[in-house]
This record gives C-alpha cells, sequence and structure tokens, in this order.
C-alpha cells in the first residue's frame, strides 16, 4: 500500500493507506484548530500493582453527531472533518482526545499525601484507523481485499508503534455499537501504544511461563491442538487459522481468531496468513451478524507481544466478544464481574459454537 503521512491543522499526524500507488494526497486542513496539549497522568495502584490512566480532557470528546457532521467522513465543502481529502481507502490520525500522548508535561512523582502511589505522564499515543470512507459500511461489509489492506495497516502501525517512545505495549481494536460505548458510528478502530504492559498481557505472559515449565510446550499450541482435534466449539477452521468458542468463555457470544503459527505479533504474519486471516474473520463476523438477526454490538481485541518483554511467551490472536446474550438483553458486569473478576456466563460455549456454525 502507498504511505502519505501529513499533518492536521493543530499538528496531529495523519497517515493515508491506499491501494493505488499513484493516488496523490495534498490536501490542507483548513480548520482553526488550538495545538495539541495532552495532560494524561497515570497512576500505579497501590492494592493491584495496575496502571490507571487519568485523562480528564476526554470529557469533552465528539459525542454521538449526526452522520452529517461524522468527523470521521471525507471532508466536503463548507463541513471539513478530521480528513481533509474528499475520499480515502484507510487512513490513521492521532486521536484528538489521547488517554496515552508523547509531550505530556511533568514527570514521575506520587499523588499528593500518598506516597505510596506513584504518578507520571501518561506517554504513549493513541491512533484512530477509518476502515472505509463509507459512514454507512461497517467491517463486515468490506471485501477481503479491503480487510487485507487494514491488516497491512494494523502491522505498520503496531510497527511503527513499538518504536515510539515510552510505548511498551500496541494494542489494536474495534468497538462496534451503542451497546459496548461507541459514540462514532463511521467503521473505525483505535490503536492505543501503552506505556506498560497491560494487566491483561501481564497475566496471561505468567500462565504461559507456568505452563511451559511443566509440559515444556506453549499453552495457546495445546489449546489450539485440542479445539481442532475436537472440532466441538470451532467456528471456522481454515488454512492459517482458527475460530472457536473458548471452553472457559466468559462472555455470552465469544471468539478466538487464532494463527496456526506461533507469531509475537500482526508485524510478524506472512502475506499467506494475512490473506487467509481476511476470509476466515469476515465469516466470522458475518456468522455473528446472523446470530439476532442484525448487527451485533462487539469488541474485536488483538492480544499481541509486548515491545520488549515476554516476546517468546506470546502468541498473537484476536479475542471478539459481545455484550449480547439474547436478541433483547444484554450482559452487565454485576457484582461478581465487576467487583471480584468472578465471571459467570449465561450460556455454554457449546451452545453458541453450535448457533455460529449453523
Amino acid at each position: 500500500m502507498k504511505r502519505t503521512v501529513g499533518r492536521l491543522a493543530d499538528g496531529r499526524e495523519i497517515i493515508y493507506f491506499d491501494t493505488d500507488p499513484a493516488q496523490v494526497r495534498e490536501a490542507v486542513d483548513t480548520r482553526e484548530l488550538p495545538p495539541q496539549a495532552p495532560a494524561s497522568e497515570m497512576r500505579r495502584d497501590p492494592l493491584t500493582g495496575e496502571w490507571v490512566a487519568i485523562a480528564a480532557h476526554r470529557q469533552s470528546r465528539i459525542y454521538k453527531p449526526p452522520a452529517e457532521m461524522c468527523p470521521l467522513c471525507p471532508s466536503a465543502p463548507g463541513r471539513p472533518s478530521e480528513i481533509p481529502e474528499a475520499d480515502y481507502d484507510v487512513v490513521v490520525f492521532e486521536n484528538q482526545f489521547p488517554s496515552f500522548a508523547q509531550g505530556i508535561p511533568g514527570e514521575e512523582s506520587t499523588v499528593e499525601g500518598m506516597p505510596m502511589v506513584p504518578s507520571a505522564p501518561a506517554t504513549g499515543r493513541c491512533e484512530v484507523v477509518c476502515f472505509t470512507s463509507d459512514h454507512n459500511s461497517s467491517f463486515s461489509a468490506l471485501s477481503p481485499s479491503q480487510v487485507r489492506g487494514v491488516v497491512d495497516v494494523w502491522a505498520d502501525r503496531t510497527a511503527a508503534l513499538a518504536e515510539t517512545p515510552g510505548v511498551e505495549q500496541v494494542f489494536c481494536f474495534e468497538n462496534r455499537g451503542e451497546e459496548i460505548g461507541v459514540t462514532l458510528h463511521h467503521p473505525h478502530g483505535q490503536i492505543y501504544g501503552y506505556p506498560f504492559v497491560t494487566p491483561k498481557t501481564g497475566k496471561m505472559l505468567r500462565v504461559a511461563e507456568e505452563y511451559m515449565a511443566q509440559h515444556g510446550r506453549h499453552v495457546q499450541a495445546d489449546v489450539l491442538a485440542a479445539e481442532r482435534a475436537s472440532k466441538r466449539r470451532v467456528v471456522v477452521d481454515s488454512e492459517h487459522w482458527t475460530a472457536y468458542v473458548p471452553a472457559a468463555a466468559r462472555w455470552p457470544v465469544e471468539v478466538h481468531v487464532v494463527p496456526h503459527r506461533k507469531v509475537p505479533d500482526i508485524a510478524a504474519l506472512t502475506d499467506a496468513e494475512r490473506d487467509d486471516f481476511a476470509t476466515t474473520y469476515l465469516d466470522v463476523l458475518r456468522r455473528l451478524d446472523g446470530l439476532y438477526d442484525g448487527p451485533l454490538p462487539y469488541i474485536a481485541a488483538w492480544h499481541q507481544a509486548p515491545v520488549r518483554v515476554g516476546r517468546d511467551l506470546s502468541w498473537l490472536h484476536l479475542e471478539l466478544f459481545s455484550v449480547r446474550r439474547s436478541a433483547d438483553k444484554l450482559k452487565y458486569l454485576a457484582g461478581s464481574e465487576s467487583g471480584m473478576a468472578v465471571w459467570i456466563n449465561d450460556v455454554t460455549p457449546e451452545q453458541i459454537a453450535d448457533r455460529l456454525r449453523g
């Protein structure tokens, strides 16, 4: 893909990814925007050891604008948006309201009166990825070649953010549906460059290390082999990928899409693996939308290796899950899940796998 880098009116970076190598991108952002002044902070919980980002400026971000004012659509005469061009294939730009960013003032310290609570600027990077210029489309409506293009963009940004100062882990994800909390309906995802290894990744790495010490094999390798042999919870099985409902699924709809080869991140995937993912993933998404005869709200989360630690224990995979537990009911994280992180599922993984296969 052709890659063209530009700047928005407030200095944020924007990158166009085009399938046509002759495409020229010269449009200028004509908006009057104040310079970026990110002020996110992070504090470490002394009881759990987990970092919490505090980004009060995000309260003023755009909230459910009408379609004609969508900031992710291409710019039109009299209606400039976040994308100055009149059309695009895939575009990435720095989030206007980032949770993590470069150049945040301040230094490592502790919270006033709480010497056991470290604090620091939330250094990192947050990007928005627009999958298509078509406001009324969705990821599941993309063609395999369009999805392949998005995979290449994820790989490009994973490699770039891994080299960004302060970034320790790169997280590519998509939120879809108001039930998930989406405030912009244009098909898009996000990429976070965290300044620490996330709690979930840290836990998975510890479990993988313990399993390797006990069995001499990677836990994901054994899980994948067992799921493919059983076929009981497998939804789609292709040449390079298997999509299955995990045997201990937390969510009422949950699917893991796992490459057959152990790779640390998206950037390490071969051309053949990227091509195969495009068709496999579209198959999964369309099955999800068929569950309740309409667009299923979901989160699609890529689990990638941290930048500097645990790469030999990491196994790239995509986790999709939904809060919808029936056509007219949602799964709420109530007392047990929110208070104790003990999940209680209302359906069996086998039931969901049967429905998705059908």
